[in-house]
């Protein structure tokens, strides 16, 4: 299926979300520390609800750390700076989604090391400035499900 990665995630109820999101979609959720959080808290335990048996999740040290464990995952990272509408990407089994902390996003030294056709937005209003981390990868994933006519799901 995904991997979907968060940079530093922060916020545990979004990262709940993402474990529910994971659990019901097939995709595998890898954080990348240092995390806003800790595994028990009761936030992330409560949007999560009982998901977290049913997700795959793995914590990694950094994000050079995932990509030597996942040597050839093909990373898409996701910004308000992205060059490429994620709509305009044909996904495949097995890619990496990328997606950064909820108050500042990818550091543009990291999005830098990623090619730019890599590099995907959201399209969003003109005055908007970033949409819920939760529901951005919601979108993201279901669009790269939806590709795969959904496999494994019913």
């Amino acid at each position: 299926m995904f991997d979907v990665v968060l940079y530093q995630p922060e916020i545990p109820p979004n990262t709940g979300n993402i474990i529910r999101l994971c659990a019901n979609s097939g995709a595998r959720l890898h954080l990348i520390r240092p995390l806003g959080f800790e595994l028990e808290d009761r936030r992330l335990r409560r949007a999560g609800l009982d998901y977290h048996e049913w997700a795959e999740v793995e914590v990694h040290e950094d994000l050079p750390v995932y990509l030597r464990r996942n040597p050839s995952v093909r990373l898409f990272a996701f910004s308000t700076r992205g060059n490429t509408l994620y709509s305009e990407i044909r996904f495949a089994a097995g890619d990496a989604l990328l997606f950064g902390p909820e108050t500042r996003g990818l550091p543009t030294e990291l999005l830098q090391e990623i090619e730019p056709g890599r590099r995907l937005r959201l399209p969003m209003r003109a005055q908007s400035r970033s949409l819920n981390l939760s529901n951005a990868v919601a979108v993201v994933l279901y669009e790269a499900w939806r590709q795969l006519d959904f496999s494994g799901g019913r």
